[in-house]
């Protein structure tokens, strides 16, 4: 069954028919009041429950100078171009590839004249964010170079990370690792300066974590250990 789509008024809705049968607005109206749990970030993250399981709801919102302006608006009128239309089917494609990461359930765009606003909905994992881990524990030689090997395995079949950061890192609690928050993220050719440069990504987001806070478990070794993993893969 795969990928369905479905409207109602000036809401669009994609999902995957495998998993539920249809979806409305309110399958995406949920709030911190009623969620199991949140996430912050520039992108509220809202954990909740239906009969078909556990998710994780994202409303997609603007960082930087255009969020003084357009917040949580989007420019665009093809669906298959908006953000949550593109994550999703990425999505789709590295998971049903044996890629880790979040199965992606429903994604929604509301129009409004030449904006939009958009959310997308996936399967929760049993995972907590590298940061946070970090923040309490260290984790093992090889599972510094098991992130690296996991890494490279996205490289190496040309996926692109837009912001690859240790909060989009999610270490699962039996171990391994999933990448998380594909927005912006794309299929390219494998090319080292890309690469690279998302390497570069996580690793200054691992030295700002460390130098906010000296308990956190990060050090030169680590780094070290990482990209030989990276590397022997």
């Amino acid at each position: 069954m795969g990928a369905q789509e479905s409207r109602s008024g000036n809401s669009y809705f994609l999902f995957d028919g495998e998993i539920i049968a249809q979806v409305d607005d309110r399958f995406f109206d949920h709030n911190a009041s009623d969620a199991i749990a949140t996430a912050t970030g520039r992108g509220e993250a809202i954990f909740f429950s239906t009969e078909e399981g556990d998710f994780v709801l994202r409303h997609y919102r603007r960082g930087g100078l255009p969020a003084k302006f357009l917040d949580d608006r989007y420019l665009g009128i093809s669906l298959a171009s908006s953000r949550a239309w593109r994550e999703w089917h990425l999505l789709d494609e590295l998971y049903r590839g044996g890629l880790p990461v979040p199965q992606p359930i429903a994604a929604r765009v509301v129009k409004g004249g030449l904006l939009y606003r958009a959310d997308l909905v996936t399967r929760r994992l049993n995972a907590q964010p590298l940061a946070d881990l970090l923040f309490g524990e260290s984790i093992s030689d090889e599972m510094w170079g098991q992130l690296g090997e996991t890494i490279s395995n996205f490289h190496k079949r040309g996926i692109y990370h837009a912001d690859l950061n240790a909060r989009n890192i999610m270490i699962a609690s039996n171990g391994g690792f999933y990448l998380i928050d594909f927005d912006r993220g794309e299929r390219r050719e494998p090319a080292r300066s890309w690469q690279n440069a998302n390497l570069d990504r996580l690793r200054r987001s691992l030295d700002k974590f460390r130098r906010n806070n000296h308990h956190f478990n990060f050090s030169e070794l680590n780094w070290s250990q990482l990209l030989d993993g990276y590397q022997a893969s």
